[in-house]
């Protein structure tokens, strides 16, 4: 019974066969395609070079006391945005407040010497110039008129003596006032407050740093820089002027948090080092971005972007590009219409699709571009008179 299942199931499929025989349809053919391709050409291209950077204030103050006491109040908190001026610590000023009224009362003292001493001083210069014409009258004698003379002159150091003490009396009425003032702590410059290690009731000296103050109006960017990519601008034997010209003249930056975050607003490079580390070859170098949000803070980490700008430079997709050990290859089509592999140096291109050609390659040249990992090498790559015939 099988056997004769068999049969008839191979009378089947012959008879299906000359069927679609007798109907004239042609089987499939295999198609033969072309792989993609692009001419090789120059441009102008701006790549986007990143360096690993590091936010700082541009003026980062560390608050500390100029005065020793006993710290009363603090009037601000860890992160919270301060003004300059704002009133930042208080430390006990009583102390203080008594020098002041001590000095005070010691420079009323001296002004009142001083008054005592020129009266006297006045009237010793009466009575010397009263006997000195009596003396030409030849009414007094030498006698008295040197006399005179003497109380005059010991008079006017007097008066000299007691403006030098009434100076110092006002110097100390000016340091105590100082003091005074040092026992307000206020804050040197617009920001965010960072650690507060201190609590109040605290003594406190100069010895103690009460927090940093982060000046976050404007932000740099500290980060490490190739001396090849901006070789123009650190030549040697450049002047000073000439240094910030080429500086100044740099594109702007962008600065990128390790999220992926982009800083909406753009910075720009203000310095550079004047050596170069001989053991990394780099220039240590600063772009400033300005903060008026207040969004960015010191410590956080990121990217720097640079835009350079290329001249008439050749680029190809990475996709054209395959690694073989320590050389790169890329598939240019023959006249023929066959692939063979060519080397080629390459530079990143910093976009993540494309790198630059520095050699190996020469504008009008075709090369494989998606498929190349496929090619085979002398294989034909472009049929040209196929496509022509499907159509």
């Amino acid at each position: 019974m099988m056997k004769k299942n068999s049969f008839i199931t191979w009378v089947l499929l012959l008879g299906m066969t000359a069927v679609v025989a007798s109907c004239g349809l042609d089987m499939p053919k295999e198609k033969k395609t072309s792989y993609e391709t692009m001419t090789v050409k120059k441009q102008d291209f701006t790549v986007p070079m990143k360096f690993s950077a590091r936010l700082k204030g541009q003026a980062d103050v560390t608050i500390t006391p100029q005065v020793s006491g006993q710290l009363m109040r603090i009037c601000v908190t860890e992160g919270q945005q301060v003004r300059k001026g704002q009133v930042l610590f208080v430390i006990d000023s009583r102390n203080a407040q008594h020098e002041v009224e001590a000095a005070r009362a010691n420079l009323q003292a001296a002004q009142a010497n001083l008054t005592a001493a020129q009266a006297q001083a006045n009237s010793a210069k009466l009575e010397f110039e009263s006997n000195k014409n009596l003396f030409e009258k030849k009414i007094v004698s030498s006698y008295m008129l040197e006399n005179s003379r003497n109380s005059y002159n010991q008079a006017q150091a007097a008066v000299s003596q007691a403006r030098a003490s009434v100076t110092q009396a006002q110097s100390a009425v000016n340091r105590a006032r100082v003091n005074l003032g040092f026992c307000t702590i206020t804050a040197p410059v617009t920001g965010v407050i960072g650690e507060i290690p201190v609590r109040p009731g605290d003594q406190v000296s100069p010895a103690i740093n009460l927090t940093v103050l982060s000046g976050n109006t404007t932000m740099d960017a500290e980060f490490s820089v190739t001396e090849a990519i901006i070789e123009a601008q650190v030549q040697s034997g450049l002047t000073k002027t000439d240094k910030a010209k080429n500086i100044a003249a740099l594109p702007e930056v962008t600065f990128v948090m390790k999220n992926g975050t982009e800083y909406p607003r753009k910075g720009r490079i203000t310095s550079l080092t004047g050596v170069v580390d001989a053991a990394t070859g780099s220039l240590g170098a600063k772009a400033s971005f300005p903060n008026p949000d207040g969004h960015l803070f010191s410590g956080i980490q990121g990217t720097v972007v640079l835009p350079i700008e290329r001249k008439d430079v050749i680029v190809i997709p990475q996709v054209a590009v395959l690694r073989l050990q320590d050389k790169s290859l890329v598939y240019k089509v023959k006249d023929d219409n066959t692939a063979t592999a060519v080397t080629v140096t390459t530079q990143d291109a910093g976009n993540g699709k494309d790198f630059i050609v520095t050699s190996g390659l020469k504008v009008g040249d075709k090369i494989v571009t998606v498929g190349a990992n496929n090619v085979q090498e002398g294989e034909q790559v472009l049929f040209p008179e196929a496509s022509k015939n499907e159509k």
